[in-house]
């Protein structure tokens, strides 16, 4: 599995609002530009964030994207199952039904456990904890 640019993006937009503070109001203009994120996918990331319901877009002039889960339990599982959907590893996790092997093959065996596995240390982190350290982005400002 490989994260997609999609997922790469959200992370990075949650993990700079997490960096802000919950509640906090950040332009769009300044997301894009702190994170490296262009404009046009910022805001079609962002939709699939608040149907989440994990920001918040206000619109207008002082608009902008307000992080609205909790740090401390948003964690980069949900954000990344929010852009492409629930983790699985191959088609017969996806889609059982189209493997008549699935059920007692060794191998589909492996790749559900890999991928609870996965699904689980995604889940074990949280923003609160990934905002503590910004230097993987680097042009977060340092806080005062």
């Amino acid at each position: 599995m490989r994260l997609t640019r999609a997922g790469e993006y959200a992370i990075r937009c949650i993990l700079y609002l997490a960096f802000k503070g919950p509640g906090v109001l950040v332009s769009k203009k300044e997301i894009a530009s702190k994170c490296a994120i262009p404009p046009q996918f910022l805001s079609k990331i962002a939709q699939e964030l608040q149907k989440a319901r994990i920001l918040e877009i206000k619109q207008g002039p002082k608009g902008g994207f307000v992080l609205t889960s909790d740090p401390d339990k948003l964690t980069l599982l949900d954000v990344v199952e929010a852009i492409i959907g629930e983790i699985y590893l191959n088609d017969c996790i996806a889609r059982p039904n189209q493997c008549s092997a699935s059920a007692a093959c060794a191998v589909h065996k492996v790749w559900g456990k890999a991928r609870d596995e996965l699904r689980k240390t995604l889940g074990s982190v949280s923003f609160r904890e990934l905002s503590k350290d910004p230097s993987c982005i680097p042009n977060f400002e340092s806080r005062n």
